[in-house]
Parts: structure tokens; C-alpha cells; sequence
């Protein structure tokens, strides 16, 4: 049996469900994609749009009848079944500024948390084919048509760094500063991607990404996705992220130059 390239006599049954549901995800929100969708805004000041809200859904009702004893974290519903030791945490369109206005840079983030812990993880590209599959202790998996290996490269030096995020707008006063302090010192920056930019850090063609103020469905599909590629993802204190953690993330692709980055990271009394 294949399950979207994994070739497996016995399904997990968990693996299974995340992939119905991303599936499901995407057959709500490729009809929507350049239709000149009103966009609404939210408490946040953050877009959300039908597409948003009908994947969201859709996710929602694959995990809840596949796992009904399971939590289901959402970014447009909240919580449900706030006690169970696993929970799914579901962003349905993670970039939706790029999905309004018809770049394909967005993409369908699924975690399953298990104590708190990040256990698997799916970036889902519904309109290019793209998809990351990752595992806690196993090998991250790419498919697309678009090309690539789920592996990250080597990269001796920030000098040598291709940094991204997504916007400057994610940085408050303070996190600029540190974000350019990193930035001088990296080859150069790129401005846009949302968990895209997480594929391709995943795929080696991105060194770095730093950001602000990610909520808990922005980074943790990405966990299992960047360590099973071969890379290193904590907050910029290089601490493991979890949940109720303050929401800036560091992705490096080579593990050598996520100390570097750090330091560069580092509060304004910290190492220079």
C-alpha cells in the first residue's frame, strides 16, 4: 500500500489520518485559490478568509472521527478535549496574506502533539504538489513535482548563510535589533515564505530562518520536519520550543551554525 509515496505493508493509522486530513484540507482550498477571496481581519489584525475557515473544518472532522479521544488544536476554533495526552494542532492555511493575493507560498501545516511534544509533523503545498512529511527519530520525506530531497546542506559560516523570515513586521523593537545583527553577519536575507520557507530549509536550499512571534500551530508541524531533514529548530535561545514558549524560532539547516546564530541572536546584553 502507498501512502502519498510511503511504501508500507501496515499503515500507521496515525500517519493515515494526518495525511486524510491535510488531503482534505486542500481539496477545500484549491477552489478558493486566486478567486479574489474577501479577506476578513481578525482580533490580531491577521487576514481569514472561507478557505481558512472550510480546511480547518475539514481537518476537524477527518482527526475527530479517526481519534475522538484526541485534542484538536485549531488557529480559527480553538481547543477541544483540553485533557487528552495527545492533541492535533492544525494551521489551515499558514501564509494566508500569500493565499489571498495568489502566491503559492502558503501552505497546510498538521502536528500531533503527544505530552507536549511534537511526534509528527506535515507541511502540505495544496496547489504545487508539495509536501514534507516528518517523524519524530525518522527520516523526514519529501514529495513534489517541483523537485528536491528532504535533506538539508552544509553551510561552514553565517557569512556563507541564506537567511529568511517572513516579514519585518514580526519583529518587535527589541527582536529587530537582534534579527539584524544576524543579518549583517549572513550572506543575504529573504523576506517572504511563511512555512514554506521551512520546506526549503528542509530541502537545502535555505540556511537560516529567524522569526517572531509564531504561535503554537505555526512551528509545531515544523519540528519533525526540519530534525528528520538533518537540521536543528529551537527558539533563539536555543532551547527546545514548547508549548506556552514565546514564539521566536530559529530553524538552521547545518546544526554547526546554530550556535553561531544564537549568539548573534543574543538580548542586547548578551554575547555581541
Amino acid at each position: 500500500m502507498s501512502l502519498a509515496g510511503i511504501e508500507t505493508e501496515r499503515p500507521d493509522p496515525t500517519l493515515a489520518a494526518a495525511l486524510a486530513a491535510v488531503e482534505a484540507a486542500g481539496a477545500a482550498i484549491r477552489p478558493w485559490f486566486r478567486r479574489r477571496l474577501v479577506a476578513e481581519t481578525k482580533d490580531d489584525l491577521s487576514p481569514v478568509t472561507r478557505a481558512d475557515r472550510d480546511a480547518e473544518a475539514a481537518m476537524r472532522r477527518v482527526l475527530g472521527e479517526a481519534f475522538p479521544m484526541d485534542g484538536i488544536l485549531g488557529e480559527e476554533n480553538g481547543l477541544e478535549r483540553e485533557e487528552a495526552r495527545r492533541c492535533w494542532v492544525i494551521d489551515p492555511i499558514d501564509g494566508t496574506r500569500a493565499f489571498i493575493t495568489g502566491r503559492p507560498s502558503f501552505g497546510v501545516l498538521l502536528a500531533l502533539l503527544e505530552d507536549g511534544v511534537p511526534s509528527l509533523g506535515i507541511i502540505d503545498q495544496p496547489v504545487t504538489g508539495e509536501r514534507w512529511i516528518g517523524r519524530r527519530g525518522c527520516r523526514t520525506l519529501f514529495t513534489g513535482r517541483l523537485g528536491g530531497e528532504a535533506a538539508t546542506r552544509a553551510c561552514g559560516s553565517l557569512a556563507e548563510a541564506e537567511l529568511s523570515a517572513t516579514a519585518p513586521a514580526m519583529f518587535d523593537a527589541t527582536g529587530r535589533t537582534r534579527f539584524q545583527r544576524l543579518e549583517s553577519a549572513c550572506r543575504r536575507v529573504y523576506w517572504g515564505g511563511d512555512c514554506y520557507a521551512y520546506g526549503l530549509l528542509a530541502l537545502g536550499c535555505i540556511d537560516l530562518v529567524a522569526e517572531q512571534d509564531l504561535k503554537i500551530w505555526d512551528w509545531a508541524a515544523l519540528v519533525p520536519v526540519i530534525e528528520g531533514a538533518g537540521g536543528v529548530i529551537t527558539d533563539w535561545q536555543g532551547s527546545a520550543l514548547r508549548q506556552g514558549c514565546a514564539g521566536d524560532v530559529l530553524a538552521a539547516g547545518d546544526p554547526a551554525l546554530h550556535g553561531a546564530a544564537v549568539a548573534k541572536l543574543a538580548s542586547a546584553g548578551g554575547a555581541p
